[in-house]
């Protein structure tokens, strides 16, 4: 029988690329951590500090650092930083030149309610603690329980979109008529802006009257401006 050397060949050509492989891969696994990046996205304000994602890190009682890049569990590195409350999302990565990485996205609050124990919403419309290491600059809410913010929050989100609201809205009050009442940066008028509802055209006409009165120089005639009658925005003078 003719021996087929070129297929004994190639069957000792993949054994050995099979054997390299495994063997670099074990050595790899073997590797110690040297190094640690940890990344914010949009880091402009940090509610959640380098030093607390370095103690998520840490597993079993040691720091990964020096580890073997085999003993991390990568998932469960994950895991552990996306339950922080201050946290959104993150993305834990080995590279192999023996960093860790860990990507952070922080959650972005979008009003603080001023309550017994003050806390955010977020831009998903859920509760969020107060950060030591920052201040959010977002609208005061007050008089308002957890079970309002299904209700307010189409308002809030409408808020983050929109330029001249971001702008000037410091505050929202819910009234004892479960209505809610906005007030500006530097007016003295509070703006009755009734049921969470036809958002557009109220804004709209609250848009048109700023406008309107910051040009003719009467903005601070007026102690109300009630946004609840249609098209028309009914104000109410000083005494």
């Amino acid at each position: 029988m003719k021996i087929n050397w070129n297929y004994i060949k190639t069957f000792l050509v993949l054994a050995l690329v099979v054997f390299l492989f495994g063997f670099a891969e074990k050595r790899n696994n073997n590797r110690k951590i040297n190094n640690v990046a940890i990344n914010f996205v949009d880091d402009e304000n940090l509610y959640v500090t380098h030093e607390i994602v370095n103690k998520l890190l840490i597993q079993n009682n040691e720091k990964v650092k020096n580890a073997s890049k085999e003993a991390i569990a990568l998932k469960d590195v994950e895991n552990r930083i996306d339950n922080h409350d201050m946290i959104a999302d993150s993305d834990v990565y080995l590279t192999v030149n023996g960093t860790l990485g860990v990507t952070v996205k922080q959650r972005k609050p979008i009003a603080r309610v001023s309550h017994q124990k003050a806390f955010y919403i977020d831009e998903e419309g859920k509760t969020m603690p107060l950060s030591k290491f920052h201040s959010a600059r977002v609208p005061l809410v007050y008089h308002i329980s957890e079970k309002d913010i299904d209700v307010l929050f189409p308002l809030l989100k409408y808020i983050t979109k929109d330029v001249f609201l971001t702008k000037h809205v410091t505050e929202i009050q819910k009234t004892s008529k479960g209505t809610y009442n906005l007030q500006l940066r530097d007016v003295d008028f509070e703006v009755d802006f009734g049921h969470i509802e036809d958002i557009d055209r109220k804004v709209n006409n609250l848009k048109a009257f700023y406008q309107k009165a910051l040009k003719d120089k009467k903005l601070n005639l007026y102690s109300k401006v009630n946004l609840q009658f249609g098209s028309q925005v009914v104000c109410t003078k000083k005494e």
